[in-house]
């Protein structure tokens, strides 16, 4: 029985008082109930989720070094080829990118970026947690059984009739919607009802607001997607006609259901994403973030206007003209808000003090890339060139530039700028840059040369291609190869960093949103006493002290009415 610590000890937190050693054994991890452990254990998942669908990318590039095939061969060799590209796909999406962000940066943060103690369900946060556990269970059975080989987006008429496990992916995907539901739900609640005294809508950071947008989108939008898998159960097992010709269905009814999920569902892996970059260029430019008020809103517009494009994926498949004009329309609608984040973060770097930090590479290399996925995406969205690029490796370019590019490299850049926070020690600088540079050199050799493959008829999902594509094939293998050597890299800065990383102090970027207040690794109940809230990108108060290297707030802290001192912490268990 250990004995209780109050806020008001003066050794409080002590080295031995944080988040990760308030209690030990790992039933006080299977059990908790803090969503920065939550946070911790949604990360391992998620990177070991990301680490096998990333197998599954370089095994499809290898194939793809030889025009007829390299890495698969036999009677078999085209079965697998499916298989493999579409466990990669279904594994990326639906167990890494769109949990990744809300899911583990988010648990971690969205509490703590508030001053609050925790979520405002905890055991709702640890439930869609095992969900996902559960939902990644029946992907792995999928990948065990008889495999799956109907893309990630399971497409009928041909999901309803083949002979791999689509129940079982489609079931794993179901249950994988209601953690995303219950984790949206939760980040709504919270974020409305437990924003301290001060924090008014527009003093809270932009993180917030991306992800309070994404979990709207979450709320909303995942039943349509459960629902439709639930009917290709049915179809498949009871044929009732909805999705499958034989019995009077039509197909192209479920590409409607899914991509009104599934768009959406791009801005949930994206919108998250735009979060993190409004931090990191803020604070990494010692600046405060330009056009606030419109990159708040553009979230929640880019939010609702992802409703309305899902037909954009869809002018090939017999629509009327009149149909594909408005969706074309609203497609190019959708660009608005998202040009206005990127010239605000541009905006903001201008006579920024910048510090080329590990975070802000990664910052530099999203608006790049993203900027590419963007642009290539109205090519895609006019209708004229759609009909030559749709179904060519042009889409797969545009598709990784916007997800990879965007989801990922933002993914890496918020977690190398707050693993100081989370795990209490500074990683290599160096190395961490080197990391990024191959990350972005690596990515950009693999995936340009696949916008020329689609612009001169290449098809996706071809095991094997005409010779005359095999330069550029390989070209894009090789880049795989580098991009594969540092993500490596930098999963090692990462765990190098546990071992010889030095001691980090609370606030190592100089930031000014509320997380940097409380000391790293957080407390358990995240902060010693109420943090005082004030404009989250005010750094003029922020000065970095050469002798003790680290950046300390030159404005002294409010002290407290005795009615205000929190109460006693008792000691978790």
């Amino acid at each position: 029985m250990s004995t209780a610590i109050t806020s008001r000890d003066p050794g409080y937190p002590t080295d031995r008082e944080n988040y990760l050693t308030n209690s030990s054994g790992i039933l006080s991890w299977i059990f908790t109930l803090d969503h920065k452990r939550i946070g911790l254990m949604y990360l391992v998942g998620v990177m070991t989720a990301f680490a096998v669908g990333g197998l599954l990318a370089l095994a499809i590039r290898l194939h793809l070094l030889d025009p007829e095939g390299w890495m698969f061969t036999g009677a078999e060799a085209n079965n697998i080829y499916n298989q493999v590209f579409t466990l990669h796909g279904a594994i990326m999406v639906f167990l890494f990118i769109i949990p990744s962000i809300p899911a583990a940066l988010g648990n971690f943060l969205v509490p703590v970026m508030l001053g609050a103690k925790d979520v405002a369900f905890p055991r709702l946060n640890l439930s869609s947690f095992y969900l996902w556990c559960f939902g990644a269970i029946f992907f792995v059975s999928a990948l065990f059984s008889s495999g799956l080989d109907t893309g990630w987006t399971f497409y009928t008429p041909y999901s309803t009739t083949t002979d791999t496990s689509v129940i079982l992916a489609t079931l794993g995907a179901f249950i994988l919607g209601f953690s995303s539901i219950f984790t949206g739900l939760n980040f709504i609640v919270t974020i409305n009802t437990m924003r301290p005294p001060g924090m008014t809508w527009f003093k809270m950071p932009l993180f917030l607001w991306a992800t309070y947008a994404t979990s709207i989108i979450q709320v909303l939008a995942t039943p349509v997607l459960g629902i439709t898998l639930l009917l290709l159960i049915a179809e498949r097992t009871m044929h009732v006609g909805i999705f499958d010709p034989e019995f009077n269905g039509d197909p192209v009814t479920y590409q409607h259901f899914f991509w009104f999920y599934s768009h959406p569902a791009v801005y949930i892996m994206i919108l998250p994403a735009f979060g993190i970059i409004s931090e990191l260029i803020s604070v990494h430019s010692h600046k405060h973030i330009f056009g606030y008020r419109f990159i708040a809103y553009s979230s929640i517009a880019i939010a609702l206007l992802g409703f309305l494009v899902w037909g954009h994926h869809m002018f090939t498949s017999g629509m009327s003209s009149l149909t594909t004009i408005i969706f074309s329309a609203l497609t190019f609608t959708v660009s608005v808000p998202s040009a206005i984040k990127v010239f605000n973060w541009l905006a903001t770097m201008y006579k920024g003090s910048i510090s080329l930090t590990t975070p802000m590479c990664y910052a530099i290399s999203f608006i790049f890339l993203f900027t590419i996925g963007g642009l290539t995406g109205l090519f895609l969205g006019t209708l004229a060139t759609d009909l030559h690029l749709h179904d060519t490796y042009f889409v797969v370019a545009h598709f990784h530039y916007v997800m990879v590019g965007g989801t990922l490299i933002a993914f890496l850049g918020g977690v190398f700028h707050w693993w100081p926070k989370m795990v209490g020690k500074l990683y290599n600088e160096f190395h961490g840059r080197i990391a990024s540079l191959l990350v972005f050199l690596g990515f950009n050799g693999t995936f340009l040369p696949q916008f020329v493959l689609g612009s001169r008829g290449m098809p996706r999902r071809y095991a094997t291609y005409d010779p005359e594509f095999a330069f550029l094939h390989q070209m894009s293998t090789y880049g795989a190869l580098l991009l594969g050597c540092g993500l490596l890299y930098a999963f090692i800065v990462l765990m190098a960093s546990l071992a010889k990383g030095r001691r980090a102090p609370a606030n190592p970027w100089g930031g000014a949103t509320l997380e940097w207040a409380c000391t790293s690794p957080p407390p358990y109940y995240n902060f010693e006493r109420p943090p005082v809230v004030g404009d989250p990108y005010d750094f003029h108060n922020i000065e970095w002290d050469s002798q003790e290297e680290k950046y300390i707030s030159t404005e002294p802290q409010r002290k407290l009415v005795p009615e205000e001192q929190p109460a006693e912490v008792p000691a978790h268990h």
